[in-house]
């Protein structure tokens, strides 16, 4: 019995030589998966983000709607600026000089991901068409002049204050 354990834990026993020897497989396999994340990660990393973005969305308008009622598209309006300075923020941040190093999947989980699904044109766009429909016209224009003197406003300062905290000295 006790040759039995030494030939297994032997450097030249046939049990320790088959663990030696990868299996030929796990090298395809990791080839295989390499050149599916490089073909595939990117549509991984954007869906991945939209549906982070749009769960976000989903739950803003959840809480704007028990908290404001459906008299207004508060929560369209909210998200649709907010989003405009994340991307304005994240672009600066993590651009050729922000001081944020990212890579390019990461950015399209956030940039074209996140705040794609987050951000939400076509909801706007029937909100206000409704509102025009319902006869108040009024409240459509309002809608229509806020919101987009808000994504300017706001992927503007998203930019203006990345581009302070990329001049920033310092990690």
């Amino acid at each position: 019995m006790g040759s039995a354990m030494q030939d297994s834990t032997s450097p030249n026993s046939a049990a320790n030589k088959q663990v030696e020897k990868p299996p030929v497989s796990h090298g395809r396999r990791s080839t295989l998966a390499q050149k599916i994340w490089e073909t595939t990660g990117s549509y991984i990393s954007v869906a991945l983000g939209s549906v982070v973005g749009g769960v976000a969305r989903y739950l803003i308008s959840v809480l704007f709607m028990s908290q404001l009622g459906d008299g207004f598209p508060w929560s369209t309006l909210f998200v649709n600026v907010v989003g405009s300075f994340i991307i304005g923020f994240y672009a600066a941040l993590s651009g050729p000089d922000g001081r944020l190093f990212a890579t390019p999947r990461q950015r399209q989980f956030v940039m074209v991901g996140f705040c794609g699904g987050f951000t939400t044109f076509s909801a706007f766009s029937l909100e206000t068409l409704r509102l025009v429909h319902s006869g108040n016209v009024r409240a459509a224009f309002l809608n229509l002049a806020v919101s987009i003197t808000g994504w300017l406003v706001a992927v503007w300062m998203g930019h203006a204050l990345a581009t302070r905290l990329n001049r920033l000295k310092g990690t």
